[in-house]
């Protein structure tokens, strides 16, 4: 058999139990409602950030930049989240299942600033424009009579992140296809099939730029019912280099990955089906009394890994990976509660304001000992962050400073306020706070064009100040963060609280 055959015929053993078995089993509705919703918010704005949208597109709406922008910093932020959760008497339950809306944040470069945003026409979110309701499995809400699918996009919802590659745009979801979309006009032009044999397989949410340009990525056959993950490998020039299956021991969940300048690793939390109907989500249960296996894969042999165990993490998010002495170090934001894990910000879909929280979350560090084959965790005392990034350009022999959003002083509301740089090898922080009422996203880091020094950069964000109801961007010096916004821009309207991006350099 040839190794395509082959490839195709080992993810095809799983498929069929993809979203088949483990989210169009009959079940009762467990959505919330969209009343309860508008309620919550009255009472508490900052709910804002969870309403969705009622218009496939937003702007285009140019508004002026605060400050001076730094020369040189020019191109895009493009970023993705849910934001379509309601059709008439059903709103979504959990936060990862709104289809996804692509925004571009453009730098003009007269000292302006243009937002405009677009809805992903994947398959789904088009067949349910034109039914008026939601037709097809979610991966956290039981959807009642939810239609059978033929394969994993018909339920993409393509909301989580976005990726540029070789002047093209993609919108990412874990569970299926990456779907191209405009780079100017955002307007979705479709899923991308990487090689026949590999159509609508997952490409996950957090590929990974390699030094040459190439793209690292995988997608996790476990969210098909089976177990094993599809290691992807994407030239500069946007041509696949390869796609291999590599075994795992069993079912993992993951959401990302990280890596050296030779190795990959992914962490792979153990779980349980209940037996009982319902969504992924719902189904799902963390197995906390199981070990993380983890998977170390070298570069040059993407077909095969390393496996480690290690004591049960529920990560979501990681920053850097380096070399050590006897290995590899790596850094991620460990997520404490389980229940909150599954469905993060729970209560703020159901507009729960009074009880609602983002959770506990620990950045922590994994050993791992390639020599003796042992793996362990290490607290770094850094607590309350998520989304961390850091400059690429940081050589992996040592650790980079890492970027996120946190928690500093008083909040009027449960999630990041500030954003703040972490030097962990030195004990050292900078931190700029936003407010008590304003919401801090992801913080994208943007190197100096002609500058090779890691660090040397812009951190790019976005933000919700759901008081006065608008969203807006943020430009903060990466070597001084706690100076400042460079500069900022705020849009006439708000746009929900979304996860990932990435800036485009203009070329």
């Amino acid at each position: 058999m040839d190794r395509r055959r082959f490839l195709r015929t080992l993810i095809s053993s799983t498929a069929g139990l993809a979203l088949g078995a483990t989210a169009l089993r009959s079940a009762p509705a467990f959505a919330n409602d969209p009343a309860q919703f508008a309620h919550g918010l009255q009472a508490h704005p900052w709910l804002l950030g969870w309403r969705g949208v009622s218009s496939e597109t937003l702007g285009p709406a140019t508004v002026q930049l605060q400050g001076r922008l730094p020369a040189g910093l020019a191109g895009t932020l493009y970023r993705n989240g849910p934001a379509w959760s309601e059709r008439g008497t059903l709103r979504y339950d959990h936060w990862f299942d709104g289809d996804g809306m692509v925004h571009g944040w453009h730098f003009n470069g007269d000292g302006s600033l243009t937002h405009r945003a677009r809805m992903v026409a994947t398959p789904k979110f088009t067949r349910e424009q034109k039914a008026g309701r939601f037709l097809y499995p979610a991966a956290g809400t039981s959807v009642p009579n939810a239609q059978a699918v033929r394969n994993n996009d018909d339920a993409n919802v393509a909301n989580t992140s976005v990726m540029a590659l070789n002047g093209r745009v993609f919108a990412l979801c874990e569970s299926g296809s990456a779907f191209e979309v405009h780079p100017d006009s955002l307007e979705t032009i479709g899923p991308v099939t990487w090689r026949p044999d590999l159509a609508a397989l997952p490409f996950s949410a957090h590929p990974l730029v390699d030094r040459d340009g190439s793209v690292w990525n995988f997608g996790s056959i476990s969210l098909m019912g089976g177990a094993g993950l599809l290691v992807w490998h994407i030239g500069k020039d946007g041509q696949l280099r390869s796609a291999d299956v590599i075994a795992t021991p069993g079912r993992g969940y993951l959401h990302a990955f990280t890596m050296t300048d030779t190795h990959l690793v992914f962490v792979l939390a153990p779980f349980d089906f209940k037996e009982s109907g319902g969504s992924f989500f719902e189904r799902m249960q963390f197995a906390p009394q199981r070990a993380a296996n983890i998977a170390v894969v070298a570069k040059d042999a993407p077909d095969k890994a390393q496996w480690f165990e290690a004591p049960f993490a529920a990560i979501y998010h990681f920053g850097d990976a380096h070399r050590s002495k006897d290995g590899i170090v790596v850094r991620a934001v460990r997520r404490d509660n389980m229940d909150e894990a599954r469905s993060p910000m729970k209560e703020a879909m159901a507009g729960d304001g009074a009880h609602a929280t983002n959770g506990h979350s620990t950045l922590v560090e994994l050993h791992l000992d390639l020599r003796r084959g042992q793996a362990r965790w290490q607290d770094t005392g850094i607590s309350t962050v998520e989304f961390p990034l850091f400059d690429p350009r940081t050589p992996d022999s040592r650790a980079a400073r890492l970027y996120a959003p946190t928690v500093d002083g008083a909040s009027n509301t449960p999630y990041f306020n500030a954003v703040a740089a972490f030097d962990v090898e030195r004990g050292r922080r900078q931190v700029w706070r936003y407010g008590s009422d304003i919401m801090a996203e992801e913080h994208v880091f943007v190197p100096r064009p002609g500058s090779r020094n890691p660090d040397d950069g812009w951190l790019v964000g976005t933000l919700l100040d759901p008081v006065n109801k608008r969203s807006g961007l943020a430009v903060l010096d990466a070597r001084h963060v706690q100076d400042g916004p460079l500069a900022q821009a705020w849009l006439p309207y708000a746009v929900p609280l979304g996860f990932h991006g990435t800036f485009a350099a203009q070329a």
